[in-house]
């Protein structure tokens, strides 16, 4: 079998899909983006793509070896969601040849179900308590709300107290056994980030995910020597490599790589397996659409350390189209007391409805994150 054609879909609400095309008439979908960069991430699949065109796509891993090490500059957002989408769609390709789901091609599953969360608040966080109430009546365990909107690196303890009452809410309104995960979503700067974390540690957080940026990592160990909630952070981390230091600083508690992001289903798994020789727990990054939720479930089905996944129906930045408008079977995404079953279908295990990708492809989109200011004009972290 050889690679013979692919096309890219940029669609509606910010997200990118790829289908790639076998001479046995077999077809693969993957889903690389990075948000705000679809443009540009799709340049890069195409540049990756010529590469593969008449190789066997069952190789998969001397594809990523050659998408990877032949370029001299590597690694980065845009590279590796490009390399992450092409390898989705190659493994979907595997699994529809031999007719199982990627899982069984990995090994076997360790288990049938995985816990989810859904999201609460938006990136302007309000109304919360209600909100998560309505998530558990629907079903849900868990919810993840933004911490704050701008935070200069000091701040009043005003934007503090806000944030406290918002988890207050939740708590109140959903019971002292609700899982309240806290995204301080790199907003919050070292000195603010633990004054946060010490005022929410007395709500028993799920976790509190990136407390500061990726680049200031080195910061984790002050914050976890103030407070014992979980820590989680890496959805801006793309390789195996960035997740080396992190790992070996005992610093985070809960890894978050992004199968569209970081490599794919190929180098997530190794970045898993990583994780769990240090004792750290995995939960993909996934505010995405169905085929990198499909990718994220088939390698949750058979890391051990894996606890929770992400995932976007009705999440904020769904305001077009949501998760479940672009598969044929959306049954296999049905939330069951806050988990979701391991899909059984061949490859990823979603049928994609080209018909609309294709007519939705016509919209596309320029999705771009807000820019947001301080006060005194300066940027903000988004």
């Amino acid at each position: 079998m050889k690679i013979k054609d692919f096309q890219t879909y940029i669609v509606p609400p910010r997200w990118l899909f790829l289908k790639v095309e076998t001479d046995e008439g077999i077809s693969g979908w993957g889903e690389p983006v990075i948000e705000g960069k679809a443009a540009t991430v799709e340049t890069a699949v195409h540049e990756l793509m010529s590469q593969l065109i008449g190789s066997d796509p069952l190789k998969i891993e001397d594809a990523w070896e050659k998408m990877y090490r032949s370029g001299f500059y590597r690694g980065g957002p845009i590279l590796m969601s490009a390399i992450a989408g092409i390898d989705q769609a190659l493994w979907d390709i595997k699994g529809k040849k031999f007719n199982t789901p990627v899982y069984q091609l990995m090994g076997g599953a360790v288990r049938d179900s995985i816990k989810v969360y859904s999201w609460v608040g938006g990136d302007r966080p309000s109304n919360v308590g209600q909100a998560a109430l309505e998530r558990k009546k629907a079903g849900f365990t868990a919810i993840k709300m933004n911490a704050t909107n701008e935070l200069q690196m000091i701040d009043s303890y005003e934007k503090i107290d806000d944030v406290v009452a918002r988890v207050k809410a939740i708590r109140d309104a959903c019971g002292p056994y609700f899982g309240i995960a806290v995204d301080f979503h790199g907003r919050v700067h070292k000195p603010m980030a633990k004054i946060l974390a010490k005022a929410l540690e007395p709500y028993n957080l799920m976790f509190m995910e990136e407390p500061v940026l990726p680049q200031n990592n080195e910061d984790l160990g002050k914050i976890t020597e103030l407070v014992k909630t979980p820590v989680a952070t890496g959805e801006r981390m793309f390789s195996r490599w960035d997740f080396k230091h992190l790992l070996e600083s005992g610093n985070a508690d809960i890894i978050q790589p992004d199968l569209s992001h970081a490599g794919g289903i190929t180098e997530c798994k190794k970045i898993a397996s990583m994780a769990e020789s240090y004792d750290v727990a995995v939960a993909f990054h996934c505010p995405l659409g169905p085929i990198a939720l499909a990718a994220c479930l088939q390698v949750d089905a058979t890391v051990y350390n894996a606890v929770i996944q992400e995932q976007s129906l009705g999440i904020h930045y769904n305001k077009t189209n949501d998760l479940l408008d672009y598969v044929k079977n959306p049954e296999v995404f049905q939330y069951d007391n806050g988990y979701v079953k391991i899909p059984q279908g061949p490859g990823l295990g979603v049928e994609v409805n080209e018909e609309l990708v294709k007519e939705k492809a016509k919209e596309s989109h320029n999705w771009r994150n807000p820019v947001w200011r301080h006060e005194d004009g300066t940027i903000s972290e988004w």
